[in-house]
């Protein structure tokens, strides 16, 4: 990272950025053409999960390409400066995942990473019925590479 002092290197803060985030932005390429999609999405502190429709786009694309990067962002915040446009920024943490996308086709782990999903939304686990597990397309990112990064401001000016 070219700035240092915005590297968030503590395992822990950048799992609790990826916890409070409440989507995240797949990126996937096909043919040196990118594709992103905001997606809602569970993780276990290794693994990301989420599920897609039984076909379209961006299956076609994890096929091809299983490579793909994971983007999270918390506490954002509008910084401004009524005298300089360049004095205006954003507070911010973020982090971005990269790994290699998989369909998960094992019940239980179906079962498993579609809990994750409705227990980052909603803080329970569910009782999800047998025929929706199978019926549903669920994915599993597991994690390669993790960076962080925050840029605090002195002081937010929100809202002026």
């Amino acid at each position: 990272m070219r700035i240092k002092n915005k590297e968030i290197n503590d395992r822990k803060t950048l799992d609790s950025i990826i916890h409070n985030a409440e989507i995240c932005h797949l990126a996937c390429c096909l043919n040196d053409q990118p594709y992103v999609i905001p997606i809602s999405f569970g993780y276990d502190g290794k693994t990301i999960y989420f599920h897609t429709a039984r076909a379209g786009k961006k299956n076609e694309i994890f096929l091809k390409n299983p490579q793909v990067s994971l983007g999270f962002e918390t506490n954002i915040d509008l910084i401004t400066d009524q005298d300089n446009a360049c004095g205006w920024t954003f507070d911010f943490q973020s982090v971005i995942v990269t790994g290699e996308i998989k369909e998960i086709n094992d019940p239980d782990l179906k079962n498993f990473g579609l809990n994750h999903i409705m227990l980052h939304y909603s803080n329970r686990n569910w009782n999800i019925p047998q025929e929706e597990i199978r019926k549903t397309k669920t994915w599993q990112v597991r994690i390669d590479t993790i960076t962080g990064k925050r840029s605090p401001a002195k002081t937010s000016t929100k809202g002026e």
